[in-house]
């Protein structure tokens, strides 16, 4: 049985890969994400990450329909006390910003949407410097106060304002962020390294990575000369074209075939290994795209191939 690790400072114990819902309703209909989410659980998977967002960007989408697809997933298997659910807010359609009206709808839809009446973690999902720290953490605290949420959490927000933020919740006694949600994988750590993460080690916040598969390029079928049928082939594709890309797969290479593992679940185990990190953030569209994310738990890199993957990719 894999061991669940700890959110930061909060109660919630969490496997040790998140299953990312953005291609829930986009790449994945309802009875492939169904099928993806059974698999996940029966591996003792326990952690879904959505936004209320996801996945309004595809046509005829109005943003809602993986926490809709999460929502009819949890009722029809009744489940809804064994799992974890994040899901993030300030980006959808109808509910833009980070303002507290924003936050108090924004909050309620997602809750009708997931069929629930608690969030575990809620994420902003997009800092807005312009709206103080003081009505963004006055606002969520209370919707903790009023049970609609567990945790709070932050995504893509810089170093000064998780600082400002954690401060007026010490001084306020206010609901404290618990984990951040970075962009943080083997081609892209220049975000996350350096004073974000140092504040998060010091803090005790959880980073719970997105992207930890670089959109697929860190899957390791993203060769020269290659065609790869995928909504995200052009994200992942630009890293081909980069010296620190071609470096990192061929070290993936030679580390994944001294375990016979995949090249995903190398990449994740890496990032699985660094300081703060709880959990990676991958999904998977299909249930065969599955078992290489999920092997992650049991993967342990020798501090010698960590140290090869760090300097390859830097």
């Amino acid at each position: 049985m894999t061991s669940l690790r700890t959110l930061g400072s909060s109660d919630l114990e969490v496997f040790p890969l998140a299953l990312g819902g953005n291609v829930f309703g986009w790449t994945a209909d309802q009875e492939q994400s169904f099928a993806v989410l059974d698999a996940y659980a029966a591996a003792g998977g326990n952690f879904v990450d959505t936004a209320d967002v996801y996945s309004a960007w595809v046509e005829g989408n109005r943003g809602g329909e993986s926490e809709t697809i999460i929502g009819d997933w949890l009722k029809e298997r009744g489940n809804r006390s064994d799992v974890v659910i994040a899901t993030k807010l300030g980006q959808h359609p109808d509910h833009q910003g980070l303002t507290a009206p924003v936050i108090r709808a924004a909050a309620d839809a997602s809750l009708k949407r997931l069929g629930t009446d608690y969030i575990d973690l809620l994420y902003t999902h997009y800092d807005r410097p312009e709206v103080p720290v003081a009505e963004i953490i006055g606002t969520l605290d209370e919707l903790v106060k009023a049970g609609k949420v567990r945790h709070i959490a932050a995504s893509n927000i810089s170093a000064g304002r998780l600082r400002e933020s954690l401060e007026f919740s010490e001084r306020e006694g206010l609901a404290r962020y618990a984990a951040l949600q970075p962009q943080y994988n083997l081609v892209s750590r220049d975000t996350y390294e350096g004073e974000l993460r140092d504040l998060a080690e010091s803090a005790g916040l959880a980073a719970l990575p997105y992207y930890a598969l670089a959109s697929g390029f860190l899957t390791g079928k993203y060769r020269p000369g290659t065609t790869v049928d995928s909504a995200r082939a052009e994200g992942a594709a630009k890293h081909l074209a980069t010296e620190r890309g071609q470096k990192v797969l061929a070290a993936l290479d030679e580390v994944a075939q001294a375990h016979s593992a995949e090249v995903a679940t190398v990449a994740l185990a890496w990032l699985a290994a660094q300081p703060t990190v709880a959990a990676p953030i991958a999904s998977a569209r299909t249930v065969e795209q599955l078992p290489a994310l999920l092997a992650v738990a049991d993967l342990r890199l020798t501090q010698e191939e960590l140290d090869q993957l760090t300097q390859a990719s830097a």
